[in-house]
């Protein structure tokens, strides 16, 4: 059974998609729909190993804490550990929903899908 946050989420991702002509959202939505055993896990060392400074990016799975960020980066995850999200804020990054990334970047130009 899906989560019903889970399915509100893809809806709005799915409609900022056709909206905006953006294919970056129906591609997260169709992510976002995995079951939980196929979703993505990212530790920080691989995210500040393939960002630089000011990188908005969208981790479709869950973000750990393991490791460091040593640049500020915008991140908007599935679920994320709480250690991870406060490196990402020492840093000077900032942590996003899945609704203000459509509304700040609304066609997905600058927005990197890792995991």
């Amino acid at each position: 059974m899906t989560n019903q946050v889970v399915v509100k989420m893809v809806k709005e991702l799915k409609q900022a998609s056709i909206k905006n002509e953006a294919p970056i959202w129906s591609k997260v939505a169709e992510m976002a729909l995995k079951p939980t055993s196929a979703k993505r896990i990212v530790n920080l060392t691989k995210i500040d190993n393939v960002t630089k400074d000011s990188d908005v990016i969208m981790v479709p799975g869950k973000l750990l804490g393991t490791g460091k960020i040593s640049h500020k980066i915008t991140v908007c995850s599935f679920s994320i550990s709480t250690s991870a999200a406060k490196k990402i804020l020492e840093a000077g990054g900032k942590i996003i929903s899945h609704s203000e990334m459509i509304s700040k970047f609304p066609s997905g130009k600058g927005v990197r899908i890792i995991g």
